[in-house]
């Protein structure tokens, strides 16, 4: 009989900190510095999943996107790495390229993602 345990993920983001934090079967996995939406334009706060994945998706959103369950917003890649660690989107979370790639390639569409 085969016991299979699938793994389990979440994204847990600290818009105050701009760190994004991951989880693998609850315990500390890798953590990732983020940028985040501004004041005027702030990155929704809640519980959400994600619900698409594209590599590529042109643009401002760098080499991967990940969009969340409340639409428009997601966690993308960037063409501007200096941003990183600020408060200046329009409410997405953004990484550097080759870490939104790693992250793409190990969270599965459904992963939850806290946002605070």
């Amino acid at each position: 009989m085969n016991m299979h345990v699938r793994t389990t993920y979440k994204i847990v983001i600290n818009t105050t900190d701009n760190i994004l934090i991951l989880y693998k079967d609850d315990e500390l996995y890798k953590s990732y510095s983020v940028a985040v939406g501004k004041d005027s334009s702030p990155t929704p706060k809640g519980k959400f999943k994600i619900k698409t994945k594209s590599k590529n998706p042109g643009g401002p959103y760098g080499a991967r996107w990940m969009g969340l369950s409340i639409p428009h917003y997601g966690i993308h890649g960037t063409n501007n790495p200096n941003s990183i660690g600020k408060d200046v989107s329009h409410g997405c979370i953004r990484l550097l390229n080759e870490n939104v790639i790693e992250l793409y390639d190990i969270v599965p569409i459904g992963t939850e993602v806290e946002i605070f």
